[in-house]
């Protein structure tokens, strides 16, 4: 897209470990992030205490009554939130709501209340399973909940993928655009960080529980589990309000050993999150690039690079780079921007790579109105 078409980022609305709005996380780029909490798992051997980055979506009560939410999980709580604080950071009127497609973007989906609905069947039977968790186990059932209290009547769509949810589901969001079939999309990524994906995480890993993320280290596996939901107003050039930058582009492909066809990034954000099995080839992407890494303010996800995304975003409006933490921490060469300085380009690129050979790239511009 280009001239009048082009994409516009016209509010972010987040929720992670970091804290919750726009004002959180630009404290948490800035150097006021907190540090992780803790995850408590019951296995064979007994309780556990795990480092997670945790979300509290206890600030959704702003914006919808307590006794609408009675019955709805966590999940699209998360969901629900996000979207309210993107739609409210871009002072979208609600009667400019009727125009809006809505696109959810995760890698664990619900598996929280899917498996409290599995519980209550094997424990219960058919007969006495529960209803409210079936409701809500369904797939599509965060962004239906999102397109029913927002009063948007656009296409609802959810799209999963372990490694690439964020890249994929951008490309349908640029089409839906292009195509004139939405005046806005609402773009969230979300993932819920439940006791059985914790569990998994708590089996799969052998980070020590007191180490930070160092995702530069790519040999090493630092990774620490985090959930939230990361949302994104996009609208096209001719109907933005304002906004933060733009959306030029956003790709996803399989690439296994001759690298990625960066497009001159001005700065690279690397979704690299502290697994081994990505580590190396962040390492061979990134080799003596201008780079920055702000996982270590929200944990490892598959949502996680909607948060680069919204980073990447505060960047281009206030015009300067924000420090990595534990930049210093890294095993490969690199321009590690230290912070502060003017951004001094016009595009910032956001790669993410699965553990296989796929890969995703999405690069936003800056934005003048």
């Amino acid at each position: 897209m280009s001239g009048t078409d082009r994409i516009v980022i016209e509010g972010i609305g987040v929720v992670g470990g970091f804290g919750c709005g726009i004002t959180d996380l630009s404290l948490a780029l800035t150097g006021a992030a907190r540090p992780p909490g803790t995850l408590a798992l019951s296995t064979g051997t007994g309780k556990v205490e795990i480092p997670a980055f945790l979300a509290d979506a206890s600030r959704l009560g702003e914006f919808l009554p307590v006794r609408t939410l009675r019955r709805i999980d966590r999940f699209s709580r998360l969901g629900l939130l996000g979207s309210h604080l993107a739609l409210a950071d871009a002072g979208l009127p609600e009667e400019e709501r009727s125009g809006l497609g809505i696109i959810i973007a995760s890698g664990y989906g619900a598996t929280g209340i899917t498996y409290a609905f599995l519980k209550s069947f094997i424990n219960d039977g058919d007969i006495c399973a529960s209803p409210t968790y079936f409701a809500n186990s369904v797939h599509n059932s965060a962004a239906a909940h999102i397109s029913i209290h927002l009063g948007a009547v656009g296409p609802c769509l959810t799209v999963t993928h372990f490694h690439l949810p964020v890249p994929s589901a951008l490309a349908t969001a640029r089409l839906w655009l292009a195509e004139g079939r939405v005046q806005r999309v609402l773009f969230g990524a979300v993932d819920e960080l439940s006791e059985l994906i914790g569990y998994v995480r708590y089996r799969m890993r052998d980070a020590a529980p007191d180490a930070p993320m160092t995702p530069l280290r790519t040999e090493r596996e630092t990774s620490i589990p985090g959930e939230g939901a990361a949302f994104l107003l996009l609208a096209r050039e001719s109907a933005a309000r304002g906004g933060y930058c733009t959306l030029d582009a956003s790709t996803t492909g399989s690439l296994p050993d001759s690298g990625v066809p960066l497009p001159d990034p001005g700065l690279l954000i690397l979704g690299a999150d502290g697994r081994r099995e990505s580590g190396r080839r962040y390492a061979a992407a990134a080799h003596r690039s201008r780079v920055a890494c702000y996982t270590p303010l929200y944990g490892s996800m598959p949502a996680g690079p909607a948060f680069d995304l919204a980073a990447a975003a505060l960047i281009l409006k206030e015009g300067h780079v924000f420090p990595s933490p534990d930049a210093d921490s890294r095993d490969f060469p690199a321009t590690v921007p230290a912070g502060g300085e003017p951004f001094g380009a016009d595009r910032i690129s956001c790669l993410t790579l699965a553990d296989d050979d796929g890969y995703g790239l999405t690069t936003l511009g800056r934005y003048a109105r």
